[in-house]
């Protein structure tokens, strides 16, 4: 028990002690809760105060910066017054670079009105802006003066596809011309065509006019950037035009030209249409979209202003072409001038693309129309002026006249140009389908030739030479078209016909030229049943024949003869061919007549006094004059 209450007395006082201890902890906490309290209430103001100095350096820091910006803006300033005050002459590209600073500056103090520099900063920037603007419509002039240089006609013949370059022969006015082939030729060759537009300004240049051209622009400075401009190329271009040989010509100028100039000048129209949409036209539109990059409306309106002037002298001279007096030989030159407008008719359109070039566009195309109207006529004129040729001057010999090879070659010529006169058939007929339209043309003045060669026969006073007048004309036109593309359009019954009617020609020259000579071979009218000066029945198929009658006979056939003889020996028939068919036809009628009258009348001549004077040819003889005949020149038996 004493154990115990000992033990229970040394944990009650360990109790004791614990407690204490716990209590002097709290006592310890409380205390420096309330210490930390204190220290808390004593650092606010302190924080406060290192809150405003941060707050300082940091409005310190931005204000410097932007000091530094404007500063900078100021260096830039005067930086690029520099260059202005220099000018674009020395270093363009600087002097662009300088520009395009003032306008940045520009408009940043713009949207920083609140400096109180800001104003007084952008009138300096804009005065310079204003001077740099003046020198760049001075130095965007000067560059174009001194580029724009008129392009030489080599230059531009070297942009030409090989088989369009001109020949070293040929040289028009002012430059040369490419050598003429065939229509179909040049059309194929232009058509397969590479064309190359020149650089009329030299690349490198061209992206500074540009940057001028858009400086110029964005100052509000179009016109007079519009102006400078197309004065300075449309001057190159006229000048290029005229070293090329274009003249400025007056519709009653070209109206008045005789017919061998003015062809020659058609023929160079028509090169210079080619080189000046091809090349020179197409050359300005590159440019112009180029320089003018920033602007489609002022691309449109400089090209439109540079191009005007030059279009409408070429035009023009068309024009008058096509409104001069029609003949038949302007047809082809007329057909030429109207494909030459068609194939550059999809050019222009795109090239004078725009609404300021809308009238050039229609005048081309009104030009296009009028030659084809004008083309359509004189076509339809021609086959009326064959029918009504009134020509006189017939040729004694009876060959071939001038109006058939005439004819004949211009329809020869009418099928280079298939192409286009189906083109043209389609602008008034609206039918497809050239071949029958050229057959239906062709065969109309195929007739309306023989028409006139059957009035023109008429005039042979001699029946026979006037059927050797047909024969000769109609050959001519039958083997023209079997060795032309007409064979195929007017068809084998055409040609089948028309050498029958040559053929009925000849026969009937053949029969009214040689009839009386065969009566007097005939043995018809010799025999008698007695009398004196008949022969015995030695004279064999000469019995009962009066020699006095046989006598007059062999004189009527000399005489006849000769007559005969020398006039076809002057007749003329050109053909090699023909002309030995006709020598044997009339051989084969008169020599086998000539031989029987021999040998049944001859011998009462040979017994008589001077046989010769009657027989005055032998066959053979008589056969080798027949080879005279026909030569076109005088001969005598």
């Amino acid at each position: 028990m004493e154990s115990l209450a000992q033990r229970a007395a040394l944990l009650r006082e360990s109790l004791q002690k614990s407690q204490q201890a716990t209590d002097a902890v709290v006592s310890i906490l409380g205390s420096f809760d309330s210490r930390l309290s204190a220290l808390d209430s004593a650092m606010r103001p302190i924080q406060v105060r290192t809150h405003a100095v941060r707050t300082a350096h940091e409005n310190i820091d931005r204000t410097l910066r932007s000091a530094d910006v404007i500063l900078t803006q100021f260096d830039r300033t005067r930086e690029a017054e520099r260059e202005i005050q220099k000018g674009p002459h020395e270093n363009l590209q600087g002097f662009l670079d300088a520009v395009d600073r003032l306008r940045s500056i520009e408009r940043f103090f713009s949207s920083n009105r609140s400096y109180r520099s800001s104003d007084g900063v952008l009138n300096h920037v804009n005065a310079l802006l204003s001077k740099a603007l003046v020198k760049m419509e001075g130095e965007f002039q000067n560059q174009l003066s001194q580029r724009s240089k008129p392009m030489e006609p080599d230059r531009l013949f070297d942009c030409l596809p090989s088989t369009l370059r001109p020949s070293s022969e040929s040289q028009p006015e002012g430059g040369k011309h490419p050598s003429t082939g065939s229509q179909s030729e040049n059309q194929q060759n232009s058509e397969a065509a590479v064309y190359s537009p020149p650089a009329l300004i030299e690349p490198k240049f061209v992206p500074l006019l540009s940057k001028l051209a858009q400086q110029l622009v964005q100052a509000g400075c179009q016109q007079q950037c519009s102006e400078i401009y197309s004065e300075a190329r449309a001057s190159a271009l006229e000048s290029s035009l005229k070293n090329l040989g274009v003249e400025k010509l007056s519709k009653e100028e070209v109206q008045k030209m005789p017919w061998e100039i003015l062809e020659s000048k058609i023929g160079n129209w028509i090169h210079f249409m080619r080189i000046a949409v091809k090349l020179l036209f197409a050359g300005e539109r590159q440019l112009c979209d180029q320089v003018f990059e920033c602007s489609q409306s002022l691309r449109d309106k400089c090209f439109a202003a540079i191009t005007k002037n030059s279009l409408a002298t070429l035009l023009s001279f068309g024009e008058a072409i096509a409104m001069s007096k029609r003949s038949p030989e302007k047809l082809f030159v007329l057909l030429d001038m109207y494909e030459i407008m068609c194939e550059l008719q999809t050019e222009i359109d795109t090239i004078f693309v725009g609404e300021s070039c809308s009238q050039m566009r229609d005048s081309a195309l009104s030009l296009t129309k009028c030659l084809a109207q004008t083309a359509q006529k004189t076509f339809s004129d021609f086959e009326e002026a064959v029918e009504k040729d009134a020509t006189k001057n017939i040729h004694t010999d009876g060959t071939v006249h001038p109006l058939t090879s005439y004819v004949i070659n211009y329809v020869k010529f009418l099928f280079d140009y298939q192409s286009t006169l189906k083109q043209l058939f389609q602008e008034f007929k609206k039918e497809d389908g050239t071949g029958s339209e050229l057959a239906a043309v062709t065969m109309k003045i195929m007739q309306a030739l023989q028409n006139n060669l059957d009035a023109k026969a008429k005039q042979y006073k001699d029946p026979a030479l006037m059927h050797i007048f047909l024969m000769n004309n109609i050959h001519y036109i039958v083997k023209s078209v079997r060795r032309s593309e007409a064979k195929d359009l007017l068809g084998d019954d055409w040609i089948q016909r028309h050498r029958r009617i040559v053929q009925q020609n000849a026969n009937q020259y053949r029969r009214i030229a040689w009839s009386k000579v065969l009566q007097c071979l005939s043995g018809q009218g010799l025999t008698s049943s007695g009398g004196s000066g008949q022969v015995g029945s030695e004279g064999g198929n000469s019995s009962g024949a009066s020699r006095a009658a046989v006598k007059e006979r062999f004189r009527s056939f000399n005489v006849l003869f000769e007559e005969i003889y020398q006039k076809q020996c002057s007749w003329s028939v050109p053909d090699t061919e023909l002309r030995e068919s006709l020598r044997l036809a009339v051989a084969e009628i008169l020599l086998p007549a000539y031989r029987s009258f021999i040998k049944r009348f001859g011998p009462l001549i040979e017994s008589s006094k001077a046989p010769g004077k009657y027989v005055k040819h032998t066959p053979e003889q008589l056969e080798l004059l027949l080879g005279n005949l026909f030569e076109g020149k005088q001969e005598r038996a």
